[in-house]
């Protein structure tokens, strides 16, 4: 580079461009409402704007974007569930990742790995060849595949577990299976419904919702009252607290799960590795550490602190897996808030109260459906009808006994 052409650059002080505006002042009305500032909600305001042309929208977040589930997941994205309802709308979610880089002009770090889901024992492996077959059917890309292809596949794992654990005997094989860097997707999507016209006000906590006639009427906050006619809920383990407010009532308990990541190490593991047996699941980053999770703590709680038992026990089941990992350091841990259905679907869509929308029941696997349920969800509030993709995620099956059933494929945190 020529010395005056760098001498140039130094000399003048650009700041950075900040990813979205923050309004200063809170309106006294705005044609949606939507409460939670992380991916499902952000995307809803984006796809609002862009697809629907509505853009009177604010987005309201208690703390700052992706404070919640968007920021504290291990950020894997597949689509190889269990029912058709729930293959087909994980499938939609994995295309429009795909191309969300390029659709939203940024970086997301979209990588596709290849996703093992390890069988253990015969039972399990049952499972796994149902899950592939419904796949196949829906020309979803998965096979059962043997325990020598995993090895071939991923060479540094211990196929006998140590012989602490049940061997392995197969694994269900997703190639689509990918991660992205969950930051910049509550980042694009922020700045991409910032340049609709979507405003986003952070650091303010909603205090109640005004309900009149069995409609929304407004949203009470600690800045002031909104008047509105369409409130989205988008809070994850907040939602019990919201449709209080609300005087609904939905089979939700919120559990909090924990996950942790190491120090850098040399790349090593290109694909994604879940155990349900072992509670385990694992990948690489970009960057070289290994981010990994386990399943829900048993008790309900909303506190997201973390604790010692879990980093000893994720550590041991991951050393079962990979024991030359004994050496390696654990940098930080954290945890989230989980707010989990019986069936383990998510609860989508209208609800009794004219005008309230819910976009709920996440679990541990919410950030793969982000840019899907951004794209659903304000279809739903701009029509005032379920998407096609959500209606059987709808809380009245609750009522009806419609369960949509994805436990077998989403028992573990992934």
């Amino acid at each position: 580079m020529p010395y005056r052409l760098l001498k140039f650059g130094l000399e003048r002080a650009y700041s950075a461009p900040r990813m979205f505006r923050s309004p200063p002042t809170l309106r006294d009305s705005y044609d949606v409402v939507i409460i939670g500032g992380g991916g499902h909600g952000l995307a809803a305001a984006h796809y609002l704007a862009h697809e629907h042309g509505i853009r009177d929208v604010a987005v309201l977040e208690q703390r700052y974007i992706g404070h919640g589930g968007t920021g504290r997941n291990t950020a894997i994205i597949r689509s190889n569930y269990l029912t058709e309802e729930g293959a087909r709308f994980y499938e939609f979610s994995v295309d429009l990742y795909r191309d969300l880089s390029r659709a939203l002009d940024f970086n997301l770090f979209y990588s596709e790995r290849g996703h093992f889901t390890l069988a253990h024992t015969p039972a399990s492996l049952r499972t796994q060849r149902w899950r592939a077959e419904v796949n196949k059917h829906l020309g979803i890309d998965s096979e059962v595949v043997d325990p020598a292809f995993i090895k071939e596949t991923i060479p540094e794992i211990d196929l006998t577990c140590g012989g602490h654990q049940p061997p392995i005997v197969g694994a269900l094989y997703h190639p689509p299976g990918a991660i992205a860097r969950h930051d910049a997707v509550a980042w694009a999507y922020a700045r991409g419904a910032d340049q609709g016209g979507v405003e986003i006000h952070q650091q303010t906590s909603v205090t109640g919702i005004e309900i009149a006639d069995g409609k929304v009427a407004g949203v009470h906050t600690d800045r002031g009252f909104i008047k509105t006619r369409k409130v989205l809920s988008a809070v994850a383990g907040w939602t019990p607290q919201i449709q209080r407010m609300v005087g609904l009532r939905t089979p939700l308990t919120v559990h909090p799960l924990q996950a942790l990541v190491t120090e850098p190490y040399k790349p090593w593991l290109d694909a994604i590795v879940v155990s349900a047996s072992l509670h385990t699941y694992v990948s690489q980053s970009s960057r070289g550490e290994l981010v990994a999770g386990a399943s829900l703590d048993p008790y309900e709680l909303t506190s997201m602190r973390s604790t010692l038992d879990f980093a000893e026990g994720l550590a041991g089941h991951m050393m079962d897996l990979f024991p030359f990992l004994g050496h390696v350091n654990v940098l930080r841990q954290w945890a989230g808030l989980c707010d989990m259905t019986p069936d383990f679907s998510p609860i989508m869509g209208t609800t009794p109260v004219g005008g309230f929308y819910i976009d709920a029941g996440w679990g541990t696997w919410g950030f793969k459906a982000s840019p899907v349920c951004g794209y659903t969800m304000a279809h739903t509030v701009a029509t005032g009808e379920d998407h096609e993709l959500i209606r059987a995620f709808n809380l009245a099956r609750f009522g009806g006994f419609e369960l949509v059933g994805e436990k077998g494929a989403a028992s573990v945190g992934h």
